[in-house]
């Protein structure tokens, strides 16, 4: 079974597989590339994104590419400047009201994204899928104002109690960004979309619900007209899984911290995507088997594609990939 029908609902034989963030930091391939390049000229050369796109694909089996790229890539079209030392950090961060209002959004947004979407897509067989993606609005919202990522993200949470106001309007400035964004990349090529919101734990259901949902929302619905399948990922957000049901989206990614038949009990209808710990990827051969197995298992009642329950980590070994992958497209569903 195709991983674009999978998502779409439709169970197969066997769950598809992809990694998130299976083009990049584990792979020799890539690092001898980020010996020469710095990571702003990977991600805004077109032809280095499609190859570290195409790198894991190579290697193994995989069902789905995902575009190298970064969630933060978008924001410049709002005029915000970040730098990379490795990790994103904002030169400005976002502390007023003022400071949301001065954003403006000017086009074209990352076009080199779109060109490197085309490169992959003309790259890639048929049979595979090509994935898109973007940041949520929260998540991007937590690091524009923190300035970087952080444990608590004290400066955010207290940017939204004191001023909530302004930060609807920068949630709302960040959803049309989103918005335009990922309708660019379906029409270079992107035949999914996922949406990651990587700081969905730090909230509760209520705050949520205000903050999240209504945003979302709007994200997917104007999404639902290019016919690109979306996907919804939110880590830690085992609390928040009856406000997610509400999200018009065909998958829902779900992390290791929660179960599969559990969360297909609060998202009916919806196919899952998950959800191993990425540091099964360290066990035996045997314990990585199991756990797939497991998971696999556990997915049975509803389509299902697996996935890690969050991005590969960097020291990952490479055999315990192609094990994992082995094992995955070995399971027989029915």
């Amino acid at each position: 079974m195709s991983f674009l029908q999978t998502v779409r609902g439709v169970s197969g034989d066997r769950a598809p597989i992809w990694i998130m963030r299976q083009a990049g930091r584990y792979l020799p391939e890539y690092l001898a590339i980020k010996e020469r390049s710095s990571f702003l000229e990977m991600t805004r050369t077109p032809e280095i994104a499609a190859e570290i796109t195409l790198q894991p694909l190579r290697r193994f089996p995989l069902d789905a590419a995902i575009i190298f790229s970064d969630i933060m890539t978008p924001l410049e079209a709002l005029g915000v400047e970040i730098q990379f030392n490795p990790g994103p950090s904002i030169v400005h961060p976002l502390r007023s009201r003022e400071a949301v209002e001065r954003l403006t959004l000017r086009e074209p947004i990352a076009p080199y994204v779109g060109d490197a979407l085309r490169i992959v897509r003309a790259e890639l067989a048929p049979e595979i899928a090509l994935i898109g993606f973007g940041g949520a609005p929260l998540t991007l919202a937590a690091y524009l104002v923190e300035g970087s990522g952080s444990k608590e993200y004290e400066h955010f949470r207290q940017f939204l109690r004191a001023q909530p106001a302004a930060m609807h309007e920068l949630l709302d400035r960040l959803t049309e960004l989103t918005i335009r964004y990922l309708r660019m990349q379906v029409e270079a090529g992107a035949q999914a979309i996922q949406l990651f919101d990587s700081w969905a734990g730090l909230h509760d259901e209520r705050t949520y619900r205000e903050f999240g949902l209504p945003y979302y929302k709007r994200i997917m619905d104007a999404l639902a007209e290019t016919g690109a399948a979306r996907i919804f990922f939110a880590l830690g957000a085992s609390h928040l899984l009856d406000a997610i049901a509400e999200i018009p989206c065909e998958a829902v990614g779900v992390d290791w911290r929660t179960g599969l038949a559990g969360a297909r009990a609060k998202l009916p209808g919806r196919t899952l995507q998950g959800n191993m710990d990425p540091a099964f990827l360290y066990a035996d051969r045997a314990t990585i088997a199991a756990e797939a197995r497991r998971i696999l298992s556990d997915g049975l009642g509803g389509a299902h594609v697996f996935n890690l329950g969050h991005g590969i980590w960097p020291t990952t070994p490479i055999d315990a990939v192609a094990h994992l992958i082995e094992t995955v497209h070995a399971f027989k569903r029915a």
